[in-house]
């Protein structure tokens, strides 16, 4: 009984992983299914602007005040800069480790 699970647990996670490459040979216009808002993307490009003025400034002249507030300033930005990208992002690792997790448990 167990063979049977394990073999179709692989079988399935091999069907998920590899990729199908059924439709690489149409024709059709690729379409963008989710085009980007453009208020967002301005409002980060803004973000990083400001981001690289900071960056690109000489911290040596300033006051401790005064780089205690750039660094809050920064950590604000990428903060903000987190929300507008949103998103889950999951590396090789942790979906490998998801994987033998469900292996182990199922």
């Amino acid at each position: 009984m167990k063979k049977i699970i394990l073999g179709l647990m692989a079988t399935f996670l091999s069907l998920t992983i590899l990729p199908l490459q059924s439709f690489a040979s149409t024709t059709e216009e690729p379409s963008s299914l989710v085009a980007p808002k453009p208020a967002e993307s301005a409002e980060a490009k803004t973000l990083e602007l400001r981001l690289n003025e900071i960056n690109a400034m000489d911290m040596s002249k300033l006051k401790s005040s005064e780089k205690k507030n750039m660094r809050k300033e920064v950590r604000s930005i990428k903060h903000e800069l987190r929300e507008i990208g949103g998103g889950v992002y999951l590396s090789v690792g942790a979906i490998l480790l998801i994987a033998l997790l469900l292996i182990i448990l199922l």
